[in-house]
């Protein structure tokens, strides 16, 4: 168990985030496992294989991908426990790893930009965030997006990797950054994916099921503790709907935060032009959202995360004890 690393982790990345300058004098670990997805997607991904030799291609990629950075994160945990300050030096090496600043940045800049931009602004904010279509989305459709993107990414960028890292240490949270990557990238439901990114999406569904449970009770249990939300609908939502989202993950932080803030969130979306069909989170909740709804909902989350590092922090002051 490594509760206090996954906590020391929190509280590094909350008060530092990761600094732009050393993104780009030596990138971004998410950065250097998508190279190494990508190299593989170009050696091993070939379009005269099979479907089903494409599938197995795509197993033995993706326990590279999960392997590698999981061996490299365990031999820095070793190395930095034989040094003072070891645990320190994991963290601060580990918070790479989940992303609470920026998430809140990047969705706080689309309610930003909705209120001094208007909806091209907003758009184009909301765009660095989402993959679906921005052209075709009106106030309500942006904000909507930034809401499910902050519940969403919640629990896939915060929430899990901090459950691998309290679970596993440092190499649980690094395979399950990499694995989360890989879906991202080769995960899709495309002709050239379908086959060999089927292991990576099957993968990510698996190890992110505790994580968007635990997102969702969070963000119930903030809903009690800011004005205006409701943690009894958001606990409805969260029982009633997520279960009918299209991801066996994604709807539960939704549920709930549609749920808290009376919002009926997903739905049909655009994504490349085609119409992706899926059921309401929050259902009989309204549409018509704007920038106010956004830092309602940026309300909910940072009060969520608080109570996830502090749930985590007093269960490591437990073990370190």
């Amino acid at each position: 168990m490594s509760f206090p690393l996954a906590f020391l982790s929190l509280l590094v990345e909350l008060g530092l985030g990761y600094p732009d300058r050393l993104v780009r004098k030596i990138g971004h670990p998410v950065i250097w496992i998508g190279k190494l997805i990508s190299f593989l997607d170009i050696s091993l991904n070939r379009a005269t294989d099979t479907d089903a030799q494409r599938r197995i291609w795509g197993v033995a990629a993706l326990v590279v991908i999960v392997t590698l950075p999981a061996t490299i994160a365990f031999a820095l945990e070793r190395l930095f426990g034989l040094l003072p300050l070891g645990m320190l030096l994991t963290a601060i090496a580990a918070s790479s790893l989940v992303a609470q600043r920026s998430l809140g940045s990047h969705v706080k800049a689309v309610a930003d930009a909705l209120d001094s931009g208007g909806i091209i602004a907003g758009r184009k904010a909301v765009s660095q965030i989402v993959g679906r279509d921005p052209e075709r989305l009106d106030e309500a459709g942006v904000s909507r997006a930034a809401i499910e993107s902050l519940a969403e990414n919640f629990s896939d960028g915060i929430t899990a990797p901090a459950f691998w890292l309290a679970i596993s240490g440092f190499a649980g949270g690094a395979a399950y950054k990499a694995a989360n990557t890989a879906d991202s990238m080769i995960g899709h439901r495309t002709n050239r994916h379908e086959a060999f990114g089927w292991a990576a999406a099957r993968f990510d569904d698996l190890i992110n099921l505790p994580a968007s449970r635990l997102t969702a009770l969070a963000i119930v249990l903030a809903a009690s503790l800011v004005p205006g939300a409701d943690p009894k609908a958001a606990w409805e939502a969260v029982w009633r709907d997520a279960q009918k989202h299209r991801s066996p993950n994604a709807g539960w932080p939704e549920a709930a935060m549609a749920g808290a803030l009376g919002l009926a969130l997903a739905g049909p979306r655009a994504y490349g032009g085609v119409l992706v069909e899926d059921a309401f989170m929050g259902a009989g909740g309204r549409r018509d959202a704007n920038a106010r709804d956004i830092r309602a909902a940026l309300r909910l989350y940072w009060t969520a995360d608080a109570i996830l590092v502090g749930a985590i922090g007093l269960i490591g002051f437990a073990i370190w004890l």
